[in-house]
């Protein structure tokens, strides 16, 4: 039995969550029936925990003598990459055992008290607590902590899973939504599991056998019979990202215009440093205006919006027959929700915002291992089809290969030179297809999409049209350099007038970072009248430490 756990035994107990939420992601998922049906509370516990463990593992800090930097760096990672309402309060549950008295080790006395600011935190991020839900498990857990006469840490950490395991059993008795689908509170069952693990460590075994869900039913009715508590279910959009450059002021500003715009609001901190990164997050009908209300608080980044599915279609007679697993085939009960999906690997939120109004999910193209799988594991889609670059393709891949045993997602990357032929294919997508035939369309749409690029010289060099000079403007096409002009705007029109050489009928032009002023409109201008048979079509995606890339089909 450990009295203390230094910083090796906090990241042994966060691996043990993120195994044990694995095991139990599916069971959690069929539980979640409030606040809204969306059946993710155990992925979106599990993405969470995924990034807090990823942060721990990236940490060069010395485990053993500073336990208090393991979790604060466990707390912040979770906070950074919160998934859903249930992973922002976790964060904040993290967060407040990383705000415990931490001395040499973590002991009994630091549970206790880290218990107990994690209710406060978690409380505090919920804009409408409610009885019978995750904080009701979480109170229960810290006042049986209090009450332990002695620091021993195994008799704390007992008697708070004993107290979670018994406070989970009462929710369907507190929240009406949870009774009449016969099961406990998703979240409070997720909190089981992180204690049930904490226990594990402490007592340095495993299989304590602290479970309630022997016989209480793990599957939802179906969601059109399960009543929707709140407000939630009228919101069709949830709304995530995180927010730099704010402070508590404006935050509580912040809150109060997510409020009005939706219900669900959290804004949560790291807390502890001058640096505090926001969590903000919020179920809404407007996404433009809860972005715009962070932008006015500091400076939102890593948008993600993910649209509520229409849960009522989702309980059709034959589900569970053979042949339900097939593309386009839609279950509660399973994992998968929909035959496939889109991944596209983009850098900057003008990219992401683009490609997720085009229907494809989102990640960063430096994700981490961990983070890439939360995010595939997110589309909940049987077959999922990755836009990347060709050295990212790579090593995603790798990554997938490596995983294979832990899923039975079908994942398939398709390579892009360029954005813009990543944006073509995402263009043919169509999920009600087969998903051989839709990977087919969109790796023919990229492979026909004809690729340009605006850039600037940085040393003098010989080209195809001959030799240029540091600060000249190059027109690429494919990797070729095919026009050089010291104006952008001439180099802008010769380009595309180079890549239509070929022929084409579509153009498509991305802004970047470094776009010329009405570079944009000079284009569509000058195309209608030298080229009136082409369409164009220009966005504003401020592409990162870019001038302009041109696509032609």
């Amino acid at each position: 039995m450990l009295q203390s756990l230094d910083g090796v035994a906090i990241r042994h107990w966060a691996a043990i969550c993120c195994d044990a939420l694995a095991a139990h992601r599916d069971e959690i998922d069929a539980l979640n029936v409030f606040p809204v049906a969306d059946f993710d509370t155990g992925s979106n516990l599990l993405a969470t925990m995924l990034a807090g463990l990823d942060a721990v593992l990236r940490d060069h800090g010395d485990d053993r003598s500073a336990p208090r930097r393991t979790v604060e760096v466990l707390a912040r990672g979770a906070l950074m990459g919160a998934r859903g309402n249930s992973g922002v309060i976790l964060s904040q549950i993290l967060r407040g055992l990383a705000e415990a008295p931490i001395g040499a080790a973590l002991d009994g006395a630091a549970l206790r008290e880290g218990l107990r600011r994690a209710g406060e935190l978690a409380t505090a991020a919920v804009s409408n607590p409610v009885s019978g839900t995750v904080l009701t498990v979480l109170h229960d857990a810290a006042q049986a902590a209090m009450g332990v006469p002695t620091d021993d840490l195994g008799d704390v950490a007992a008697a708070a899973t004993i107290a979670a395991v018994g406070a989970l059993a009462q929710t369907p008795r507190q929240l009406d939504v949870l009774a009449a689908a016969g099961v406990v509170d998703a979240g409070g069952r997720g909190l089981v599991v992180l204690l049930e693990a904490l226990l594990t460590v402490v007592t340095e075994c495993r299989g304590m056998g602290l479970t309630v869900t022997a016989d209480i039913p793990v599957r939802p009715a179906p969601a059109r019979q399960v009543p929707q508590e709140g407000e939630s279910s009228a919101y069709e959009y949830e709304v995530m990202y995180l927010l730099d450059g704010t402070d508590e002021a404006r935050a509580d500003t912040l809150r109060a215009e997510l409020a009005v715009l939706g219900d669900c609001v959290a804004v949560v901190s790291s807390g502890w440093d001058a640096a505090a990164v926001w969590k903000v997050h919020v179920h809404c009908r407007d996404v433009g205006a809860a972005i715009e209300a962070g932008i006015r608080a500091g400076r939102p980044h890593r948008i993600t919006v993910l649209r509520f599915i229409d849960w009522t279609c989702a309980d059709q007679p034959g589900a569970d027959q053979p042949g339900a697993d097939q593309p386009g085939a839609t279950t509660v009960q399973g994992r998968f929700i929909t035959g496939h999906a889109v991944l596209a690997m983009v850098s900057g939120s003008g990219l992401a915002e683009l490609f997720r109004s085009e229907g494809a999910f989102t990640a960063s193209s430096t994700s981490s291992a961990t983070e890439l799988l939360a995010v595939l594991a997110g589309t909940r889609a049987r077959h999922v089809t990755v836009l990347a670059s060709p050295a990212a393709a790579t090593r995603i891949a790798e990554i997938t290969v490596a995983h294979a045993g832990d899923t039975s997602q079908v994942v398939v990357v398709v390579p892009t030179a360029s954005v813009v032929q990543a944006l073509a294919a995402i263009a043919v997508h169509d999920a009600e297809r087969p998903a051989a035939d839709d990977l087919m369309a969109m790796t023919e749409a990229a492979a026909g999409t004809r690729r340009g690029e605006l850039a600037v010289a940085s040393t003098a060099a010989p080209t195809w049209v001959g030799r240029c000079q540091p600060g000249d403007v190059l027109g690429m096409v494919g990797d070729e350099v095919m026009v050089i002009d010291c104006d952008p705007l001439a180099a802008a029109r010769g380009l595309v007038e180079r890549m239509l050489s070929e022929g084409g009928e579509l153009v498509t032009v991305l802004l970047g970072q470094h776009a010329p002023d009405g570079v944009g409109d000079m284009l569509i201008k000058h195309l209608r009248v030298v080229h009136p048979e082409v369409d164009t079509v220009v966005y504003a995606a401020d592409v990162p430490d870019t001038m302009l890339l041109i696509g032609v089909e």
